[in-house]
């Protein structure tokens, strides 16, 4: 048994800034980082040039020798892999592995997933939460196996979501947590003191509760697979809370949608209002302007000024900032100095 964390061989798998958080964490804990693998040069921005990924960014800065293949099952790649005779690998917020790639070190490859598992299992945990009004959720890390996401549980810390708080709030709070508790996972690993746990699962139909010290759930795990452009369309038939929770849930990326007068207007934060919000008033002053639903488009309310809120179901949602299709994201207020209702 290593018994010294710092004397482990790690080799990380990574690549967007989720995942930085937790390489930082392993750095400044002293531990042995022999390789970073992330994914390769892409071609982006107005000029086309070739973009690194935010982790091979801050393992070129921090001197750590990088990998980057094209296909994880490449012969050549695989030789290196194991010519670093790594004792664990650590993945956070990377591609599908291989079962002889995950599979190789003697203690495993240990991924970092951004929910309470077995809830969320899947590509989008934090959006996904939000989008359902989750009022907590969490990280795990875990053990990966065949299955994505089944793997057994090694350490899980939990924190609440805020009524209000969008996905890129969440995931800004998740990856230092998360970075935290991979710290704690590793060192618990070295020195033993770690005992894995099975999750839920699915017996002849049922959900498994589980025996004392596993990971329960109460009922089947909510999934969190990858968001489409019809995840991301606004549904005015839907309640003011649905609406909010997918707003929230969407932004900043990729962003909920819905249309103002045929052109896509993305909506990044929004308020909740219930029917009392538009008065008998707000409908005889002559400053507000009214655009009424077509087959795209919610009924639009606003004075030009300070406020653009849209029906739903059951109340309003009241536009806080907003990006139209050809403009900037902006605030609602800077729109409406610049739109002119007809």
């Amino acid at each position: 048994m290593i018994k010294d964390f710092t004397k482990l061989r790690i080799v990380f798998m990574g690549t967007p800034e989720f995942a930085v958080a937790s390489l930082d964490a392993l750095v400044k804990a002293g531990c042995q980082v022999v390789a970073v693998i992330t994914a390769p040069d892409k071609l982006a921005g107005r000029g086309m040039q070739l973009q690194q990924s935010a982790v091979k960014k801050y393992a070129v800065e921090n001197n750590l020798p990088v990998l980057q293949p094209e296909k994880l099952k490449n012969p050549d790649f695989l030789a290196q892999l194991h010519s670093l005779h790594a004792d664990m690998q650590i993945v956070v917020a990377f591609r599908m592995l291989p079962e002889l790639v995950w599979n190789m070190p003697p203690m495993g490859t240990i991924n970092v997933h951004g929910s309470l598992l077995p809830q969320y299992r899947g590509a989008a945990p934090i959006n996904w939460a939000v989008i359902n009004g989750e009022k907590e959720t969490g990280v795990t890390t875990f053990k990966l196996k065949h299955e994505i996401d089944t793997g057994d549980i090694l350490l899980q810390e939990s924190f609440a979501i805020g009524d209000n708080e969008t996905a890129g709030e969440v995931h800004d709070r998740m990856k230092e947590i998360g970075a935290n508790l991979l710290v704690k996972t590793v060192k618990g690993l070295a020195d033993g003191s770690l005992v894995e746990r099975p999750q839920a699962s699915m017996l002849n139909g049922q959900w498994s509760i589980g025996e004392p010290g596993t990971a329960d759930t109460p009922s089947p795990p909510k999934h969190a697979p990858k968001i489409f452009t019809d995840t991301c369309k606004i549904d005015c038939n839907k309640t003011v809370a649905e609406v909010h929770n997918l707003i929230r849930g969407l932004s900043p990326f990729p962003g909920a949608f819905t249309f103002l007068k045929g052109k896509m207007m993305k909506i990044y934060k929004s308020e909740p209002q219930d029917r009392g919000a538009l008065s008998d008033l707000d409908h005889k002053e002559a400053a507000v302007k009214i655009i009424p639903a077509d087959q795209t488009s919610p009924a639009v309310y606003s004075d030009g000024k300070t406020f653009l809120k849209f029906a739903c179901a059951d109340g309003f949602i009241l536009v806080k900032e907003l990006q139209l299709e050809g403009k900037k994201r902006m605030m609602v207020e800077d729109f409406l100095r610049g739109y002119r209702f007809e």
